[in-house]
C-alpha cells in the first residue's frame, strides 16, 4: 500500500473550508486540522524509551551467544540510528532470589562479601554504553540477600543497612566498570517506606552521589503520590514517580506532585504483532493520556528458556545461543519510530492528542527547529497488552491534516517512515522509508488506515539496520557436557544453566589438588528477602523442556555435614515464580548416608528411598536415567535403585540443586537425551 497523500491544493482547500469534498474522501469523514505549534509554550520534557534487563534473569541466555550474533543483537537494541536505539537501560540489582524467570546474583552474598563482577548486568550496561555513550542507566532491586533483612522477609527494619547495600552497588558500578547510574528505585512492586527513601537520599548524598535520582515506587500510583503530596521531606527526596502498567493513565494527584511521571515498567506482552501494536499504542498514549515522559519495556530481550513464565515478552527474541538464532520482532521497529528521531531532553508540544476517528499523535522538538510527529491508529483487538484490561474503543480509517505553526511554519518537507500491521494477510511491513512529505503553507494531509504507525520528521538520519539472517533455529543439543574447567570465566554463571532458586557460580576449589579444582558451586546459604515464592531448595535448570527420555550424570560434593543434601533431576516441568511446585524426577543423596527419589522438588512424593553411604566432603557420581515411565539411578557407577514408576510429567529440563540453602559443588555435568 503506497502513501496516500492528498495534493497541496486539496490540503489548502481543507484548511479554508474545514472539510474535504466527498470526491476527495469518499465515505470518510473530515475534521479541522490538528495544529502542531510551539507558539503558546511547550509541554513536558521527554526522558526516553527503554528496556529492562533483569526483573527475572531475562537476559540470561544472551551472554552465551557466540560472536558475531551477540553483537548483532546488541546493535539492534542499543546502537543509535540502527534498530530500537534505546534511550534507557534499566537493570536489576541482583538479590540472590527468584524475580520472575530466574535469580540474579547479589554483589554481597554476605555482609562482609563484596564482588562487582558477578552476573551479566555489568557487561550489558557496558555494551549498551559502548554503543550509545548517552544512554540513561537505571537500577532497581527485586530482592535482597537474607542478611539485609536479619532473618525477616522485609528490608526496611534496618533501613541504614539496606541503603548502604544499594549505594554500594552504585559505587561499585563506577569504581569497577566506570558506569554512572543515574536513577535508582526502592523495591520492585512491593511496599515502600518513607523513612527508607529519605535515608537512601541522605546516604547517596553522603557518599558523593548527589546526581543519582530516586524513582518511587515502581508499583501503583497510589499511595506514593499521596505520601509525596503530604510530606515535603519525602517530596524533596523523590525525583520521579514511577508506575507499572498504568494503562496510559495517571491520576490528577500525580500531576500535582510536579514530578516527572514515568511508566517505569510497561508492555510485558508476547512479542508477536499484537504485542507490537500494544507497544505502538502505549508509547504515544502514555503521554497523550497520562503525561508520562518515559516508558520502559519489561523486558529488554526475551533471552530465557521459552517454557519459563512470560515467554517472549521482550522487544526481540534471543533464546537459542546454541544455534545462534535470534528474531528481530515488530516492537524493535515500533520503538524506532520514536527513538531514532528524538532524544531525551527534547520537549513534547502542548498540541498532542487523539485523532477524531481513533488513534493518537504526539509531536516533539529539540528547540532548535527540529520536529518529530508520531501517529498511531492501532485498533483495540490488535493492541491488547497483557495488563491492565483494555476498555473498548473504535478506530476507523480517516484523513488527517496537520497544520504546522509557530517556529515550524516554515518547514517545507518532512521525512516519512511507516509501519503497517496487516492482520488479515499476515504481510505486515515495518519501518519503511517513504518519499518525503511536501508541505504547503505548513499543511500536510495523510490518509490513515487502521493499524498503522507513521513518523514525520525533520531528522534525516533514520535507518532500518540489518544483518545477514541469523542461523536457523535448532533444538538444544541432545548430548551436552560441561566440566566447568574455565580458568578465567567472563561471567560467574555456567553457560545455559538458569538458576531458579539459589545462585550457582564458577568456583576454584583450592583445597582439592585432584580433578575437581574447577567446579560449579551453589553459594546462597540463607533464604533471601524474596520477591517471589522461591523454593525451599535451590535449583538450576538446563536444556530442553521437551526432553522425555534422558540420562543425567553429575559429580556432586556436599559441604554441610549431617544435614547436607544434593540432587540431580530430569523432566523438571516448572521454573520461575512457579518453581516451588516443580515436578519431575529428583534423585537426592544426603550427608547422613541416605538417598531419596521424589516426583517433586518439595520432596513430598517419594518414589524410592534407602541407604546410600554418601557423606559430606567427598565426591560422588550420580546418574539418573528416565525412559518412558521408568527411572533408575546409579551411585559411583553402581545401581542404587531402579524401575521407579514415573507417570508424569512426560518431559522437562534437566537440573541440579541442593536440599536447602547450603553450599555444595557440582562437576562433570552431562546429559544424553532423546526427543
Amino acid at each position: 500500500m503506497e502513501l496516500r497523500e492528498l495534493s497541496a491544493v486539496a490540503a489548502l482547500v481543507l484548511a479554508l473550508t474545514g472539510a474535504l469534498t466527498g470526491a476527495l474522501t469518499g465515505a470518510r469523514g473530515s475534521c479541522p486540522p490538528y495544529n502542531l505549534s510551539d507558539a503558546r509554550g511547550l509541554g513536558r520534557t521527554f526522558d526516553g524509551i527503554g528496556g529492562l534487563s533483569g526483573g527475572g534473569a531475562t537476559s540470561r541466555l544472551l551472554v552465551n551467544y557466540a560472536e558475531p550474533f551477540r553483537s548483532q543483537i546488541l546493535d539492534f537494541l542499543f546502537t543509535p540510528g540502527f534498530g530500537a536505539s534505546l534511550h534507557i537501560l534499566k537493570v536489576e540489582i541482583g538479590g540472590d532470589a527468584q524475580s520472575t524467570d530466574g535469580t540474579e546474583p547479589s554483589h554481597m552474598h554476605h555482609e562482609d562479601d563484596e564482588n562487582y563482577f558477578r552476573g551479566y548486568e555489568w557487561w550489558l550496561m557496558k555494551e549498551a554504553k559502548k554503543r550509545n555513550p548517552n544512554i540513561t542507566l537505571m537500577s532497581l532491586p527485586w530482592a535482597f540477600p537474607g542478611w539485609v533483612g536479619h532473618g525477616k522477609n522485609w528490608p526496611y527494619d534496618f533501613p541504614d543497612i539496606t541503603a548502604a547495600y544499594v549505594v554500594n552497588w552504585i559505587l561499585g558500578a563506577k569504581q569497577y566498570h566506570d558506569l554512572d547510574i543515574q536513577y535508582v528505585g526502592i523495591w520492585n512492586e512491593r511496599s515502600y517506606d518513607s523513612k527508607y527513601i529519605k535515608l537512601l537520599r541522605y546516604t547517596l548524598d553522603k557518599r558523593g552521589l548527589e546526581t543519582v535520582r530516586i524513582v518511587a515506587s515502581d508499583n501503583l500510583w497510589e499511595p506514593v503520590v499521596r505520601s509525596v503530596l503530604l510530606d515535603p521531606e519525602l517530596s524533596g527526596a523523590v525525583d520521579v514517580i514511577g508506575a507499572h502498567y498504568p494503562g496510559t493513565n495517571s491520576p490528577e494527584e500525580a500531576l500535582k506532585t510536579q514530578k516527572k511521571l514515568w511508566a517505569s515498567e510497561d508492555y510485558s506482552t508476547f512479542n508477536d504483532e499484537v504485542g507490537g501494536g500494544c507497544w505502538a499504542r502505549i508509547l504515544n498514549q502514555n503521554y497523550v493520556n497520562g503525561l508520562m515522559t518515559a516508558t520502559i519495556s519489561w523486558n529488554l530481550v526475551a533471552s530465557y528458556y521459552e517454557d519459563l513464565p512470560f515467554s517472549r515478552d521482550g522487544l526481540m527474541t534471543a533464546e537459542e545461543p546454541w544455534s545462534g538464532n535470534y528474531v528481530v520482532e515488530s516492537p524493535i521497529w515500533i520503538t524506532a519510530h520514536t527513538t531514532q528521531f528524538t532524544q531525551p531532553g527534547w520537549t513534547y508540544l502542548q498540541t498532542v492528542g487523539h485523532l477524531a476517528q481513533g488513534g493518537s499523535y504526539v509531536a516533539l522538538t529539540d528547540g532548535k527547529g527540529n520536529l518529530t510527529v508520531v501517529i498511531e491508529t492501532m485498533t483495540r483487538d490488535h493492541s491488547v497488552c497483557i495488563r491492565p484490561p483494555l476498555p473498548p474503543f473504535n478506530v476507523t480509517s480517516q484523513n488527517a491534516t496537520f497544520q504546522l505553526e509557530g517556529s515550524f511554519a516554515s518547514i517545507k518537507e518532512l521525512q516519512v517512515w511507516r509501519s503497517q500491521f496487516n492482520f488479515k494477510t499476515k504481510k505486515s511491513s515495518f519501518f519503511e522509508k517513504l518519499p518525503p512529505q511536501k508541505l504547503f503553507n505548513g499543511l500536510f494531509t495523510i490518509e490513515l488506515a487502521e493499524d498503522e504507525v507513521y513518523t514525520f520528521t525533520t531528522i534525516t538520519s533514520g535507518q532500518k539496520g540489518s544483518y545477514p539472517p541469523s542461523p536457523p533455529s535448532a533444538r538444544f543439543p541432545k548430548v551436552y557436557k560441561d566440566d566447568f574447567n574455565v580458568r578465567n570465566p567472563p561471567f560467574s554463571e555456567a553457560p545455559n544453566f538458569a538458576d531458579q532458586t539459589g545462585v550457582f557460580e564458577y568456583y576454584v576449589n583450592m583445597s582439592d589438588p585432584g580433578p575437581h579444582v574447577f567446579t560449579l558451586r551453589q553459594v546462597v546459604t540463607e533464604r533471601p528477602v524474596t520477591w517471589a515464592a522461591d523454593a525451599d531448595q535451590t535449583i538450576s535448570v538446563v536444556g530442553d523442556h521437551q526432553w522425555g527420555n534422558l540420562t543425567v550424570t553429575c559429580d556432586v560434593f556436599m559441604e554441610r555435614v549431617k544435614t547436607g543434601g544434593v540432587f540431580i533431576a530430569a523432566r523438571v516441568d516448572k521454573g520461575g515464580q512457579s518453581v516451588r511446585s516443580a515436578r519431575g524426577v529428583f534423585f537426592w543423596v544426603f550427608a547422613d548416608g541416605t538417598y531419596k527419589v521424589t516426583n517433586d522438588l518439595a520432596g513430598q512424593t517419594v518414589l524410592a528411598e534407602g541407604r546410600s553411604g554418601t557423606r559430606a566432603y567427598g565426591w560422588h557420581t550420580l546418574s539418573l536415567t528416565v525412559a518412558g515411565q521408568y527411572a533408575s539411578g546409579l551411585l559411583n557407577g553402581y545401581p542404587l535403585w531402579k524401575n521407579a514408576v514415573v507417570l508424569s510429567p512426560k518431559s522437562g529440563w534437566a537440573a541440579i540443586g541442593t536440599a536447602s540453602f547450603e553450599p555444595a559443588q557440582f562437576d562433570n555435568f552431562a546429559v544424553v537425551a532423546e526427543y
